[in-house]
């Protein structure tokens, strides 16, 4: 079955080193939290609000060693009025024997106000 997996992270400067840095870091909670492996992805996008353009964050990806060859995808978020600022998303397509509640999705720096009820832990 292939689960959503998500997760969300801000960064305080628009550089390409706070973006990769941020990102990598967020991918690599979301692929510890889960014990992802890359042969069981089908697709990751990341999505980065309006403020953010400094370079693709999908580079953090291609970083984590195994990564070369899962498809990544970067997009600009919509721009709500009032949204969460310097934002970094991304949504992990995984094929995945967890149930839909055990599924561990990551929010960081201060992106926990986006799903403060998933509190970066499986649901009990």
């Amino acid at each position: 079955m292939i689960r959503g997996m998500r997760g969300a992270t801000t960064v305080n400067a628009n550089s390409e080193e706070v973006i990769v840095k941020a990102t990598e870091e967020l991918f690599t909670q979301l692929i510890e939290m889960n014990q992802i492996e890359p042969d069981s992805v089908a697709s990751v996008f990341v999505s980065t609000t309006e403020d953010i353009n400094a370079a693709f964050p999908a580079k953090a990806l291609r970083k984590i060693p195994g990564w070369t060859y899962v498809p990544v995808m970067c997009m600009r978020e919509m721009p709500v009025p009032n949204s969460l600022k310097m934002c970094i998303r991304v949504m992990m397509h995984v094929n995945t024997n967890a149930a839909q509640e055990n599924v561990v999705h990551v929010y960081l720096n201060g992106a926990e106000v986006l799903r403060p009820d998933l509190n970066n832990s499986p649901a009990i």
